[in-house]
């Protein structure tokens, strides 16, 4: 049977295996602790390196000292071991091997061939005998393997541990060995270990508390900038006069802060510029509607009145004659309305204060519902009012002005048939008005602007209503008027309900 190639299994889910595991460090996100953090990680860095630098230069200091013992100890040691303690040149040795001038624990071994005939350690110093070493499989295979070139090679025995081995060939065709144990390098690296994670771990704790301290000292001028940026972000800047923002503190401008800090007050000037002739624009726009409504307010009823004395001749006017003073009438009495509507728009830019005395708003819902009533009849009209009477303080005339405005729009924009319905109740302390209809709605991107003047609904919402668009003042008024009462305006549409909600303060609380 045909076998082919093993196949590999895809890495990718295995490497989001793996990324599910590892931990979720938390990540600093001001800039103070960004700093203060990679601060400390390159001083970590660079206590390690020099950690493990100064671990390994002693390691192979104390291993080359170790290995220039071994050579001063030669093989006088295993060698001895051959004549039962007694080299050929010399008898005055001790039984089981000349340890004269050995260190204690020294370790010697003769091998012929491949095989260990001798092994023992020098018991506790120079002539006080030696012990025999056991000597596993393992163990005579390590030994047997070490080269016999004279030089240090680091090996492990079961029953010593780590020694520093120095294999040598004899003269009898037989390989001499000569260890030391390792345990004095290994206690002396550990220690040093120890000393240096203490000393680097103190250093680190000392450089983290310095350099956070350092960071903040030094991002001071920053942070006051920041400060500066987020009063300037609460300035109300979007329509009047705007107050003086203020100015971020100065720095030497030859650093990064001080840069920063001159361009945001550059900025920031730039900016008030802008502001103030845009309020003068404004201000120069209010004056001119305002006394161009002034001015236009007397033509307007001069040529109404002339129509009308015109439709009252005693003798006889041809039909179409009768026919263009009508118009001319019913567009001047609309242009009239159109200026009165433009001058209280003004008057309300220009701050001027409206009338505030109590206003039984149930009633005044009751009467507009009764004018919508007769100017809407195909319309359905349905009350919803609280039992106790609604009283806000304010201009009875602006807020009929409101309710006839919403009215007005809710039977423009609507078919005939629509059903709507005006609520009226007390939300904690705030008279809400609400004016819904069952119509098809208002556009999406007309609602955003339907308060804004001269919006014109769409003409999905009024089609089939019987009337035209509109001048696009109401909405914009009805905003306004409530605006001056403290209040707010609202809508809420999508196909088949659109809520107008007014909220004007009760002045109870």
């Amino acid at each position: 049977m045909r076998t082919g190639p093993p196949q590999r299994l895809p890495r990718e889910p295995l490497r989001r295996g793996a990324r599910r595991w590892l931990p979720s460090l938390p990540r600093p996100h001001t800039l103070r602790a960004r700093l203060t953090v990679g601060l400390v990680m390159l001083l970590a860095v660079s206590c390690a390196a020099v950690g493990v630098a100064a671990v390994v230069e002693l390691n192979g200091f104390l291993t080359g000292r170790l290995d220039q013992q071994l050579h001063e100890a030669g093989v006088r040691f295993p060698a001895s071991l051959e004549h039962g303690g007694m080299l050929p040149s010399d008898h005055d040795g001790d039984e089981g091997g000349d340890t004269r001038r050995q260190a204690a624990r020294t370790f010697g071994a003769r091998l012929v061939g491949d095989t260990v005939t001798n092994a023992a350690v020098v018991a506790s110093g120079s002539g006080t005998g030696t012990v025999t070493v056991p000597l596993g499989v393992q163990d005579r295979r390590e030994l047997a393997g070490l080269p016999a070139d004279g030089q240090g090679h680091t090996t492990e025995l079961s029953s010593l541990g780590e020694y520093r081995m120095m294999a040598t060939a004899g003269r009898d065709g037989d390989v001499l060995i000569t260890g030391l144990p390792m345990e004095p390098v290994a206690a002396a690296v550990h220690r040093l270990e120890l000393v240096a994670a203490t000393v680097f771990g103190a250093a680190l704790a000392v450089a983290g508390v310095a350099g956070a301290l350092w960071v903040r000292w030094s991002l001071r001028p920053l942070s006051r900038v920041a400060a500066t940026a987020t009063r300037v972000s609460e300035l109300p800047l979007s329509s009047g006069e705007v107050a003086p923002a203020p100015r971020a503190p100065e720095s030497d401008p030859r650093s990064e802060v001080g840069g920063v800090a001159g361009a945001f007050n550059a900025m920031l000037g730039h900016v008030e510029d802008a502001l103030t002739k845009r309020h003068a624009s404004e201000e120069r726009l209010r004056s001119f509607a305002a006394d161009a409504s002034h001015e236009l307010r007397t033509p307007v009823a001069s040529i109404r009145g002339h129509a009308e004395l015109a439709l009252l001749h005693p003798g006889p006017v041809p039909q179409k004659v009768a026919r263009a003073l009508e118009r001319i009438e019913a567009e001047a009495a609309r242009m009239g309305e159109m200026v009165d509507d433009l001058l209280l728009l003004a008057r309300l830019d220009a701050g001027r204060p409206l009338e505030r005395h109590p206003v039984d708003l149930t009633l005044l819902v009751l009467d507009a519902v009764t004018d919508a009533q007769v100017t809407g009849p195909g319309h359905r009209w349905k009350l919803e009012l609280s039992e106790e009477p609604v009283t806000v303080p304010g201009d009875a005339h602006r807020l009929q002005q409101v309710l006839a405005n919403l009215l007005a729009n809710a039977r423009l924009h609507t078919p005939v048939g629509s059903t709507v319905t005006i609520s009226l109740e007390i939300e904690d302390g705030t008279a809400v008005l609400k004016v819904h209809d069952d119509g098809p709605g208002v556009a999406a991107d007309v609602q955003p602007k339907a308060f804004e003047r001269f919006t014109r609904a769409d003409r999905r919402r009024t089609e089939g209503a019987g009337g035209g668009t509109g001048t696009g003042l109401g909405l914009s008024i009805v905003a306004a008027v409530a605006e001056a009462h403290g209040g707010s305006t609202t809508l809420e549409s999508g196909p088949g309900s659109t809520t107008f909600t007014v909220r004007l303060p009760t002045g109870d609380g």
